[in-house]
């Protein structure tokens, strides 16, 4: 993006240069320069004669040309925008639906201005109104191509899909540019005009208007600090693989720090052997009064373990794959975004829940705990597959363990007396929302210093469509097929091991496990 000045200038640069090839171009075709209209004329022949000599050559022209009509790309530029203002991104929302709409409205004003003659042709295939240069069609989808790429960037994590998406926009665009000299309604400097505009506006609008989220800094007033510091220190704990650049991130996040008044960043990264707890441990001997947990729900369950009960908030920044606590506390994917949450958010004390059980450690969770088929789905994801397609694998492999064996459970909450269930898989929940926002458990908050445990038993296959369509639309009647459970302990005994998994992170299959929720242990900043 043009988070300094140099990547501002280099911004204003490319703008600069594409506008100066425009206004040659248009110059060119303004004074009817010979060679330029020779140029056009031989370029476009032979397109045009090869279109009108095959009659499925002139359909597919043809829907190109009708399904990347300017006014139908606008159209989706629109939506786009309604589904990001959703998510909270108002200046990108605005932004998009600026770029495209000077696109719009600057194609149609130099064609008035220049006046030039649509490409005259035997036998055209379907004559159309209005003036050439430059290309309508060629200057919006330059813009929408410009649109897709910053996006991505934005808010796609994987170099590879960025990358996929970004190549496909560019590829769009070039298509219908070529598609316009084919159908034989342009000239070749009509679709290069078209082009170079949508390119200038699309960046000097980047310049002018930055469509990253404004800082929590500069849009509200700063909290009141019951002890204010003096020496506002930072420390950021970085699983190093879950970013695509990790110094370029560090450079991000200390000029964010320093723009929101932190005096020092420290920076700590996790590793195989240590997913966080000694950097975390460090952290706050250090004193740090802020910590800054950046990677999957492996580190943030780590470092967010270490620093419970200590009073030192932790600032997620979820750049995993699942993200769940962060999706729970409504904090943001977007990494910059969440960043400026960690410096700039308010506190909230949350839940904690102890864990204990046979052939296991004593751990901790934040987001749930499962036994059986929730357990056999992280089991079953492959990791290679998995850095492929994101959380994708997560969906191939609950397709794969839908008929996980049946398990028997005996269920006591609060110390009641036991009850038996048969069951597929078993969920304790400190939270509502599951991968996609799926409410397994609508009624739960972190906050609340209870559990909630959820049961589903689907008999067959086909069960599970009804059960999904339950759980989607909240419905919370208790039968056989799901059993819900609420208190602030729990404690879960199977007849034989099965799989079990904590935050999503598989542990060694046992016969029981016991959980107690710690009410407000943890400090994390939320949004304000």
């Amino acid at each position: 993006m043009i988070d300094t000045p140099r990547a501002r200038w280099s911004v204003l640069a490319w703008a600069l240069l594409c506008t100066g090839l425009f206004v040659a171009l248009a110059v060119l075709v303004d004074q009817h320069w010979g060679p330029l209209a020779d140029l056009d004329r031989s370029a476009g022949r032979e397109p045009f004669a090869l279109t009108s000599d095959h009659s499925w050559l002139r359909h597919l022209a043809q829907a190109i040309a009708i399904a990347t009509h300017p006014n139908y790309v606008l159209l989706v530029g629109v939506l786009t925008a309604v589904a990001l203002v959703t998510k909270g991104y108002r200046r990108a929302a605005i932004w998009t639906v600026l770029v495209l709409v000077l696109a719009r409205v600057g194609y149609y004003a130099v064609k008035q201005l220049l006046e030039r003659p649509r490409p005259y042709w035997p036998d055209p295939i379907n004559p159309a109104p209005g003036w050439s240069f430059p290309s309508g069609h060629a200057t919006v989808m330059a813009a929408a191509a410009g649109v897709t790429i910053v996006l991505s960037s934005m808010l796609v994590r994987r170099r590879g899909l960025r990358r996929l998406l970004s190549g496909a926009a560019v590829a769009l665009a070039i298509l219908v540019g070529a598609d316009r000299v084919f159908y034989g309604v342009h000239y070749v400097s009509d679709v290069a005009g078209g082009l170079l505009l949508g390119a200038a506006i699309t960046l000097f609008t980047l310049v002018a208007y930055d469509p990253q989220p404004r800082s929590i800094a500069l849009a509200m007033e700063p909290l009141p600090e019951a002890i204010p510091s003096t020496q506002r220190r930072l420390a950021a704990i970085l699983n190093p693989i879950k970013v695509d650049d990790p110094a370029g991130f560090r450079a991000m996040v200390e000029k964010m720090a320093q723009e929101s008044g932190w005096q020092h960043v420290s920076w700590w990264e996790t590793t195989v052997e240590d997913t966080g707890y000694r950097m975390a441990h460090e952290a706050a001997v250090s004193g740090a009064d802020v910590v800054l947990a950046i990677g999957g729900d492996g580190t943030i369950r780590a470092v967010c373990e270490e620093l419970a009960g200590t009073g030192i908030p932790v600032g997620i920044v979820p750049a995993g794959t699942g993200n769940l606590l962060a999706r729970n506390l409504s904090i943001p994917l977007y990494l910059r975004a969440a960043v400026d949450v960690g410096l700039n958010g308010q506190d909230r004390a949350i839940d904690m829940v102890r864990v204990t059980g046979d052939e296991m450690e004593d751990a901790t969770f934040l987001v749930m705990a499962g036994m059986g088929f929730d357990a056999a789905i992280m089991e079953g994801v492959n990791e290679s597959f998995k850095k492929k397609v994101g959380w994708l694998a997560y969906v191939w492999s609950a397709l794969k363990a839908l008929m996980f064996p049946v398990i028997r459970v005996e269920v006591s909450v609060d110390g009641g007396p036991f009850t038996r269930h048969r069951a597929r898989t078993l969920v304790i929940g400190n939270v509502g929302h599951l991968q996609a926002g799926m409410p397994l458990i609508p009624d739960a908050a972190i906050d609340d210093g209870q559990l909630d445990v959820v049961l589903l038993y689907p008999r067959r296959f086909l069960s599970w469509l009804p059960l999904a369509a339950r759980v989607l639309t909240r419905d919370k009647r208790t039968d056989e097929t799901i059993t819900r459970m609420t208190g602030r302990e729990v404690i879960v005994r199977t007849q034989a091991p099965a799989p079990r998994q904590l935050d999503g992170d598989l542990i060694a299959p046992g016969k029981e496990i016991r959980a107690e929720c710690i009410h407000g242990r943890l400090l994390v900043r939320v949004p304000r």
